[in-house]
């Protein structure tokens, strides 16, 4: 149960009431309502916006209708104060008892807490990772990757229907030299001195497998044979082997991409083709000339008539060009047709996570989507920074088997998946983001994923000496449930369980906003109440989570803090690290 919502949609009631009556006009926004924890603690557990954004629309003074509002509120069984602050804000204070309850209800409920039906089971395609095929994953990809799979997480715990989607760009320039490269390495297999690489070649050793299959494959058949004769197939098996090297980095990081989606077959099959006709049919493409781009000009710029489509008509700065000078479709019309593809497969709901390089495509992409679906469907585009790796102060270089890049196992081998993993999402996608070697592998509070699996691993220890210190007594979660929580009435007591009692208002947030970095600083913060109420314990005996004698508060605090470890459970589920039950 989401406490928050709960008031924001009594509160919505209220104000239907109202308009029932003729007290108030028809049409107000409710949707603007939001029930919230208040900024500042001392102002109550929740802050309700209803009579700041609704009175001028009503015509009304602020206070006034917050007071109405106010009149009602007091009515709950669960509300101890409701009072109006400053020129209308409303704050509640609830009894403690509506807090406690989140204890049985996180018990009862288990990982289905802090879960709902927000998405109605609404189609969503989130697309990641999607690199170019012409290496293992480097460490500039993790982010966007963890970052898709947590969001994927977080949208399905709320009832979306999410399809994980990888963009394979095995068309074009880059996948030639990766053939090109790969001869060199087969011809370095059949014993051949192939001399140094090419300049833009790919030097990792990651192709000499490549090069050694194509050896057993064909022998020495394209040792001395043209170009034309190769190209294709050793681009196919190139790209292969690039794809199940990349599909293997992802299970390191323990992600599992339901489609591989391939530009090659989008060309092959007539998908651009299907998709500029349809905006022609729409009357959004045309033939022109653009203006030149400001600042100084390229040096391959030329003022010529484009195939010109209509992108300033939804949002964009300028129309963007379709077609190339030698009559070949640009980048832009395959991404165009990649996302009419998906408005065919019935993705009204569309995300795509990117590099930071690519934020001058988030404008276009969405003009392209709004153009396609008349508005019907929503493209939101994630740009995730880069991140910087550091270790003693200076910037980390660690091996480079990939030729000219850290690759994501090389980060993975050195600290661990579940510290990759959080640490990625210890900062909102679109800020740079610093991975300290030396921070993310030490055992302190600095250590964010150590200090909230930490938390979880000494309530498993505190449970195994409460069932040694109380062995006729049970410790499952009915009987559990089954304990007084009144008896949970210290202020930091109450404290842990309003953070627990925050958990499904949190997840909605984080889906609705695409950000899951909020589920890792929520983790933290509860956890930081968890640690707060132990080092009490520590102070002051009668805090303790045991104590000798008293098996009812033993077990009413044994419930709060076992509620508290499915909770960090179940944040972590969804950030894709395993809890831990003990640390070494």
């Amino acid at each position: 149960m989401n406490i928050f919502k709960e008031y924001g949609q009594a509160t919505k009631l209220f104000i239907r009431a109202m308009v029932e009556k003729g007290d108030l006009p028809e049409g107000l926004p409710l949707e603007r309502i939001s029930a919230e924890p208040p900024r500042d603690p001392s102002h109550g557990d929740i802050a309700i916006n209803a009579a700041m954004v609704l009175a001028k629309p009503a015509g009304m003074n602020p206070r006034d209708l917050a007071q109405k509002i106010v009149t009602e509120l007091e009515k709950f069984e669960g509300v101890e104060k409701a009072e109006i602050a400053g020129p209308g804000f409303i704050n509640l204070t609830l009894r403690n008892k509506s807090w406690q309850t989140q204890v049985k209800l996180v018990l009862a409920e288990g990982e289905g807490y802090g879960g709902s039906s927000l998405g109605v089971r609404e189609k969503v395609n989130l697309e990641y990772v999607s690199t170019n095929p012409t290496g293992p994953l480097h460490v500039g990809h993790v982010r966007g990757a963890v970052f898709g799979d947590a969001l994927a997480n977080v949208l399905e715990k709320v009832g979306y229907e999410v399809t994980r989607e990888y963009y394979v760009n095995d068309a074009g320039s880059q996948i030639d030299t990766l053939a090109r490269s790969a001869y060199h390495r087969y011809g370095e297999a059949c014993g051949k001195d192939m001399g140094e690489l090419a300049e833009g070649m790919y030097p990792g050793d990651y192709l000499w497998p490549v090069g050694h299959a194509l050896k057993e494959e064909f022998g020495e058949k394209y040792l001395e044979a043209e170009e034309d004769q190769w190209l294709a197939i050793f681009r196919d098996r190139a790209t292969a082997a690039m794809m199940e090297l990349i599909r293997g980095d992802l299970e390191v990081l323990g992600i599992k991409q339901e489609v591989f989606f391939s530009e090659t077959k989008l060309h092959e099959g007539g998908g651009i083709d299907r998709a500029i006709e349809f905006l022609e049919k729409k009357g959004l493409i045309y033939e022109g000339v653009l203006e030149p781009p400001k600042g100084k000009l390229p040096d391959d710029w030329e003022a010529r008539p484009q195939t010109l489509f209509k992108a300033t008509e939804f949002g964009d700065d300028v129309d963007r060009a379709l077609k190339k000078s030698d009559g070949s479709y640009t980048y832009f019309a395959a991404d165009i047709a990649y996302h009419y593809d998906k408005l065919e497969r019935g993705f009204k709901q569309q995300i795509d996570v990117l590099g930071a390089d690519h934020g001058g495509y988030v404008k276009r992409l969405k003009a392209a989507v709004k153009a396609m679906s008349d508005g019907e469907a929503v493209l939101d585009v994630r740009l995730c920074q880069m991140v910087r790796l550091t270790k003693n102060g200076k910037p980390y270089k660690m091996s480079k088997r990939s030729g000219d890049f850290i690759t994501m196992r090389d980060v993975v081998d050195e600290v661990g998946r579940d510290v990759v993993r959080f640490i990625m999402l210890t900062r909102k996608n679109d800020a740079p983001l610093d991975f300290d070697f030396d921070k993310v592998t030490e055992q302190s509070k600095d250590n964010p994923v150590f200090y909230v699996q930490y938390a979880h691993a000494r309530v498993h220890s505190v449970l195994a000496k409460a069932k040694a210190a109380f062995c006729n007594e049970k410790f499952d979660d009915y009987s559990l449930q089954q304990a007084d929580f009144e008896l949970l009435d210290d202020d930091s007591e109450l404290a842990l369980i309003k953070a627990i009692g925050q958990w499904p208002r949190v997840v909605e947030q984080a889906a609705l906003s695409h950000e899951p970095h909020r589920i890792a600083f929520y983790l933290y913060d509860l956890a930081a109440e968890f640690h707060s109420l132990w080092n009490k314990g520590n102070d002051n005996t009668s805090l303790r989570f045991i104590i000798e004698g008293e098996a009812e508060l033993t077990k009413a605090r044994i419930a709060m803090i076992v509620a508290f470890a499915r909770i960090i459970g179940s944040g972590l589920k969804v950030l894709g690290v395993e809890p831990r039950q003990e640390m070494h």
